[in-house]
């Protein structure tokens, strides 16, 4: 009895040693209060910025600045918290997504609107993961020839590394067309949606489910939030309001080879 009321040895504020949950555990899905998220995939430099704003325009549509979603993390910060979380069916991952989540769900509520869609490039390297917080997420992936986008990012740049320009378009690439084989995507192009944004639009639109608007193409007339680096283009083409003519790829631009093979797979010209 005397040791059943005892306090334990080293005081009351001794840690009991902790268990450590099991490093192979995986926790299943929880509800999303957004289900069906829309994802833009693109490279940088590829007028993502311009899609979203024609979306945003839209009155069913909240298309806000880049996210970031895959910078926002959570820590387990103590060697028992994984244990505590597991025990509520948690997992560091989907704590992230729950996190995700959230977020989307609170700018869809500050908008008022139906739908959400996040533009944030890199969202394209980890495509893979969007895809498990949101099995019924829909995506449109955005295509623009990659000569075209090296010499964005090489007029973009101080001093350019163009070996590492050339390293980055084709990581982006790459996802890009892992995506487009093996996504059910509704897929688009920077040249036509320069073009032709009517009719590309309806074509979105129609995807999403929503009816085609024509105030989406003068989107210099609604509010979209603050233009800086880190949120999306902040150019004076951007700021005009107005779809402008997209430049296309200089012939002098050298490709690697598998940008070569990207690019003719994605029906550009050589």
């Amino acid at each position: 009895m005397k040791e059943a009321v005892s306090p334990p040895r080293g005081g009351l504020n001794a840690v009991p040693s902790p268990r450590r949950a099991e490093d192979s555990y995986t926790a299943p899905p929880a509800p999303r209060l957004v289900e069906s998220p829309v994802f833009v995939l693109s490279s940088v430099r590829s007028g993502s910025t311009l899609l979203r704003m024609l979306l945003n325009s839209h009155s069913q549509i909240r298309a806000p600045h880049e996210m970031h979603l895959r910078t926002v993390h959570v820590q387990l910060s103590r060697d028992f918290t994984a244990a505590a979380m597991q025990e509520l069916q948690l997992d560091k991952e989907e704590l992230e997504h729950v996190l995700w989540d959230r977020v989307l769900h609170l700018e869809l509520t500050h908008s008022g609107k139906d739908l959400i869609v996040d533009k944030t490039p890199p969202n394209t390297l980890i495509w893979p993961r969007l895809q498990r917080c949101w099995p019924q997420a829909r995506y449109i992936v955005l295509l623009r020839h990659p000569a075209a986008v090296i010499t964005s990012l090489t007029n973009r740049r101080t001093d350019p590394d163009h070996e590492a320009i050339r390293a980055e378009v084709l990581g982006y690439c790459e996802k890009l067309e892992e995506a487009r084989r093996n996504l059910d995507a509704h897929v688009i192009t920077y040249e036509e949606l320069t073009a032709e944004p009517e009719r590309v639009t309806r074509g979105v639109c129609a995807y999403l489910g929503v009816p085609w608007e024509p105030g989406m193409l003068d989107y210099g007339g609604k509010d979209h939030g603050t233009l800086r680096p880190q949120l999306g283009d902040w150019s004076s083409t951007i700021r005009s309001g107005r779809v402008q003519p997209g430049r296309t790829a200089e012939s002098g631009v050298e490709l690697p080879s598998r940008l070569r093979e990207l690019a003719q797979a994605w029906g550009y010209p050589f």
